[in-house]
């Protein structure tokens, strides 16, 4: 008997080796799934924009076309479909071209980038190796993929994408835990995320035996690797269990370790255990060492089952085993990953969902002003939305104000779509009663958004974007902090774009003497610190405006003139000439 249960618990000692492997197979094999089906949906959205650039501007992106408003209002669209899209650029065969994002690109961006051009002027597509943008709490992981954008054989261009990894960071945090160590690797074995800030993105893992089999293997592995192996930290040295998935379309590998102590304890504890019991049971009787062995081996069986089961991807599998030994603790264990599996698969799909209805309910809004009104409207928002957003980014407004800004600016003059348009569209000064009517498109736009409750959050932005700090705006005439934030940084927005700007009524003035006109206006009518923000930003370059029809000398505007008149204009913004850098974007 006692021979007899040595061998039950070498059998059993392997099985319990074997559901440890296969619950680290599953962890990595879950990530590296998901991280290969978030690859695939970023080439279909890059094929799918390539496709809608050919057809917008008919096979030609060239010095002409590639600033046309159709063009940009794709890129920006692209770039504000996703969270994890943090920036895209549009380049030509002259690698001249526009981009739209959140992040300036640095140094090495710029070398990715350029790779990225060489890659698809040979036909190629373009996966670059994860960097870090930003510096302290800001700091992103992001990294560079690319697309060609060619007509029939020949090549008009590429597109190019940053995109943050915060994804990958968060999904790996979430799986991390019970001694597990989860990170991801390049085909050359430096890191691209971890779970713990511990580990520096670009950091050397080679050191490690399971990423040097990785990268010896040259992403050829067609099964899920389990293999022990030893970490040397100084003069210790810790015995580990590790498996790494590899990712083919990025050629990168999902690595999960554990000491292996940790991962063989129920092994352990089950041996002595066994030994006892076999003990106890030859003194007791045959009867119930028989027993005392399927007590043992049953339950193993039902977990085996389930571990495999939830390695083909079935999360809703529960282990239904009541027992107060490891293997009870282990199928509580078991049940608490699956149950985290499956809420973090529901969350996500909910998450989708709500997204897409903002989306689309955003889309739906925008069509329908830019169908019954000409695409003046258009060029005057996407400009007031740029200048709003580097306003609000030189004041260090948390990111959650950024995106209502963005929505919110876009939208900011849609009430016009209801103004009759020999108003809209009069050569000339407004009568008293015409400029009544112009001043409603404010309320106009808010009540066409209200019944969209996900867009309740911008209705300030768009309703009070003419009041003015005095107390002389409309259209309810609001002073001081009664006017929101959102409002306020807009309205000095509005107002540079109307002043640098053709009017039926007036030439357009040199940003100069625009903004000598704005910052006699801080603190009468709009924001100082918006103000200052504008200010700050232009004179770092970063509004650049081509030309002008007429320079004139700057006036010093009177403390009572109305505001509202520089505020109403629409028109189409002058792209950024072209400078001598060897890959040129314009923002869009």
């Amino acid at each position: 008997m006692y021979f007899y249960s040595a061998q039950v618990e070498s059998i059993n000692g392997e099985r319990l080796k074997t559901n440890e492997k296969l619950l680290q197979n599953t962890v990595t094999r879950s990530l590296a799934d998901d991280l290969a089906e978030h690859q695939r949906s970023l080439h279909v959205m890059l094929a799918n924009l390539s496709s809608a650039i050919q057809i917008a501007s008919g096979g030609d992106i060239g010095k002409t076309n590639i600033h046309s408003p159709e063009l940009r209002a794709l890129l920006e669209t692209f770039v504000s479909s996703s969270d994890e899209i943090a920036y895209a650029t549009l380049l030509n065969s002259d690698a001249k071209g526009i981009y739209s994002g959140t992040i300036v690109l640095d140094a090495f961006l710029n070398r990715e980038l350029e790779r990225a051009y060489s890659a698809a002027r040979d036909g190629r597509e373009y996966n670059g190796q994860a960097l870090v943008v930003g510096e302290g709490k800001s700091a992103r992981t992001v990294f560079l993929v690319s697309y060609p954008v060619k007509y029939g054989d020949r090549f008009l261009g590429v597109i190019a994408t940053v995109v943050d990894l915060q994804f990958l960071i968060r999904r790996l945090q979430e799986v991390a835990g019970g001694g597990l160590t989860p990170y991801v690797v390049d085909s050359q074995g430096r890191l691209v995320a971890a779970a713990t800030p511990g580990f520096a993105t670009g950091q050397d893992m080679k050191n490690l035996d399971i990423v040097r089999n990785f990268v010896d293997s040259g992403n050829k592995a067609q099964l899920v690797p389990t293999m022990e192996f030893t970490v040397r930290d100084g003069k210790a040295n810790e015995e580990m269990l590790g498996t790494y998935s590899p990712v083919t379309a990025l050629n990168w590998a999902v690595v999960v370790q554990k000491p292996r102590n940790d991962a063989y304890r129920d092994v352990i504890e089950m041996q002595g255990t066994a030994r006892l019991l076999a003990l106890v049971a030859v003194l007791i009787s045959i009867l119930v060492s028989i027993f005392a062995a399927r007590r043992i081996t049953n339950p193993l069986q039902v977990l085996t089952q389930s571990s495999r089961a939830l390695a083909r991807g079935d999360f809703s599998q529960r282990v239904n085993l009541w027992s107060r030994t490891e293997i009870g603790e282990l199928a509580h264990t078991f049940n608490t990953m699956s149950d985290n599996l499956e809420h973090f698969v529901a969350d996500l799909k909910r998450a989708a969902d709500e997204n897409r209805e903002l989306f689309m309910g955003s889309i739906q809004m925008l069509a329908g002003a830019v169908d019954e009104k000409d695409p003046y409207t258009r060029g005057h928002s996407d400009r007031v939305t740029r200048y709003s957003m580097l306003i609000a980014q030189e004041m260090k407004q948390p990111e959650s104000f950024l995106e209502i800004l963005r929505i919110s600016a876009q939208l900011h003059d849609v009430g016009k779509i209801g103004i009759e348009d020999h108003i809209l569209k009069k050569p000339g000064a407004l009568t008293e009663e015409e400029f009544e009517v112009m001043k409603t498109h404010t309320t106009k736009g808010a009540n066409i958004l209200r019944p969209v409750t996900q867009l309740a959050e911008m209705l300030p932005g768009i309703e009070l974007h003419h009041e003015a700090l005095d107390g002389r705006g409309y259209p309810y005439g609001l002073q001081g902090d009664q006017i929101p934030l959102l409002a306020r940084v807009i309205a000095v927005g509005d107002t540079f774009d109307a002043l640098t700007t053709n009017r039926p009524y007036q030439q357009a003035h040199t940003p100069e003497q625009a903004l000598q006109i704005i910052k006699n206006l801080a603190g009468k009518r709009l924001d100082p610190e918006a103000v200052a923000a504008l200010l700050a930003v232009y004179a770092r370059g970063e509004i650049k405006i081509q030309r002008f029809t007429i320079k004139r000398p700057i006036q010093q505007p009177a403390a009572e003139t109305p505001a509202v008149a520089v505020a109403t204009a629409v028109a189409a913004a002058a792209a950024t000439p072209a400078s001598t850098a060897p890959l040129e974007r314009t923002r869009v």
